[in-house]
């Protein structure tokens, strides 16, 4: 059998469309109910539905009025803050370009965002710092005044067209500006369904910056379609607070990366249960076996992983009525078409390691990356858009991670993948965290190196004689360093990249 998987396609995006239409219709039935709640230490600032779609459609009409066009881009530099909702819905109903980058960001950077995108306004946050020579500003004063604008129409039309740019991470090389169509959300319904188990009566808590593509869409855009109740803690949270968050304001659904789950379970009371709460979300980077394992036993509830990217969201994932395998990334998503390929591009024999990949016909697959015709096409080959991961798909349609072609360590010339070694040493007794990468020892001397967290010290002989029996040679880490903590970018991903810097940087010395 040949590890491709096909469930059929998902229902066909209607036409004509708007992204920001279709989000806020899913508050219409019940107006009053909240859509959102940003979370602070003893207070919540509360949005019905109502109020959300007034606001964000009198947003829309300042933003006319103020003299930006239909197809003009603008960049959203605002906080976690009901400014960011607002300013990118009202933007896509009348047909204006959002692109959403980091609050994290220095001025140089968002300058070279802005040559890329060519922005008509940034729309500005002046607590974030915005290059002195870029493109006019509208600040929060202004922008807060459009929500009490007339609401504009929502501009329907092709969905195809370009809705928002997003920029990619930049863990795999140099950000990218990723466009996104209308279609887009619509292709989230298969989220919703094969992953979140989301309902109307959901509230769900996402620890997250606006910004990110993950926030934005699964804790921002999917529970307002459905109906649901979006909860975010305020700018500036520590991951410590959140447990009394998801308690207090009885979130049903918790979603953030692997990082955020690692820092907010040290901080779990014990026998402190969150009665409501129904199961946790995680992405952005693979979820260790001792977190998933920290989580059910300090909430009594599963977490259920899900695989994606800035230029298809997820599309592989377990949801609360079929689980993902132990040590898998769970399935394709109803509706998607999936494979794991060789090198020409055609589908490996089940159980055999490729690039995972998902069909261009893909209705969340980006539109390209602006202003790069060939760094897009070098992404696609025939039907398919090539990840760059890599994974084994088993005779269940599971598919298991081996990450990045990329990030593929070299030990003694044999190529070994870094999640298959992590996977192996993460059940060790007592450490938090880990993350695999080869580090150079001297000139043309690369080892396998185990970096990792832990509370109490480790003993390294053990910890190695673990390893051994669980892998082949040539996979085991020759060297263990213990670390305080494992570096991370802007949206919690762990970062191999930086692991080999700061042993460079630092001779080789932890």
């Amino acid at each position: 059998m040949l590890s491709l998987c096909d469930q059929g396609p998902w229902p066909a995006c209607p036409a004509p469309f708007n992204l920001a239409d279709h989000v806020l219709a899913g508050g219409l039935a019940a107006p009053d109910k909240i859509a959102l709640a940003v979370l602070g230490a003893s207070r919540a600032e509360r949005w019905s539905f109502a109020r959300l779609r007034a606001a964000a459609l009198g947003t829309g009409t300042g933003l006319l009025e103020a003299g930006l066009a239909h197809g003009d881009r603008v960049l959203l530099r605002l906080s976690n803050t009901v400014d960011f909702p607002l300013a990118f819905l009202g933007a896509v109903a009348v047909g204006i370009v959002p692109v959403p980058v980091s609050a994290a960001l220095t001025a140089g950077e968002v300058a070279r965002i802005a040559r890329t995108v060519g922005p008509a306004a940034i729309l500005a946050d002046p607590a974030l710092p915005c290059p002195e020579d870029g493109p006019r500003r509208i600040g929060l004063e202004a922008l807060r005044a459009m929500r009490a604008r007339p609401e504009a129409a929502p501009v329907k039309g092709d969905p195809e067209r370009l809705a928002y740019i997003v920029f990619t991470s930049g863990t795999s090389g140099a950000p990218r500006a990723v466009m996104h169509a209308h279609r887009a959300v619509w292709a989230r319904g298969m989220m919703r369904e094969g992953w979140y188990g989301l309902t109307p009566r959901d509230r769900l808590l996402h620890a997250g910056a606006f910004n990110w593509t993950y926030t934005l869409g699964t804790g921002l855009l999917d529970p307002w379609t459905a109906g649901a109740t979006a909860l975010i803690p305020e700018a500036g949270t520590a991951p410590e607070a959140l447990p009394l968050l998801i308690r207090r304001h009885d979130a049903t659904i918790f979603a953030a990366s692997p990082g955020v789950y690692r820092k907010l379970l040290k901080h779990w009371p014990e026998d402190a249960p969150a009665p409501r709460l129904r199961h946790g979300l995680s992405a952005g980077e693979k979820l260790t076996e001792a977190t998933r394992t920290a989580w059910e036993a300090a909430t009594g509830t599963a977490v259920h992983e899900a695989f994606g990217m800035s230029e298809c969201s997820t599309f592989i994932s377990g949801a609360p009525g079929v689980p993902a395998p132990p040590g898998t990334l769970g399935r394709p998503q109803p509706g998607r078409r999936v494979a794991i390929l060789g090198p020409d591009a055609a589908p490996v024999a089940m159980g055999e390691t490729g690039t995972i990949a998902v069909s261009r016909r893909d209705p969340g697959l980006m539109l390209g990356y602006l202003g790069a015709k060939a760094e897009t096409e070098a992404r696609f080959s025939g039907e398919w858009f090539l990840t760059g991961d890599l994974g084994v798909m088993g005779a269940d349609g599971s598919i298991t991670c081996h990450g990045r072609a990329d990030d593929l360590m070299n030990a003694g010339g044999v190529r070994v993948a870094p999640q298959e070694v992590e996977a192996a040493l993460a059940a060790f007794p007592g450490v938090d965290a880990l993350a695999v990468t080869d580090v150079a020892l001297k000139d043309q001397v690369r080892v396998i190196a185990c970096f990792y967290t832990a509370r109490d010290p480790i003993d390294e002989k053990a910890f190695s004689a673990f390893a051994a029996e669980r892998l082949a040679r040539w996979k085991q880490p020759r060297l263990y360093v213990r670390r305080t903590d494992l570096p991370t970018g802007p949206n919690g991903k762990l970062s191999r990249k930086a692991l080999r810097a700061e042993w460079r940087t630092s001779d080789g010395q932890a």
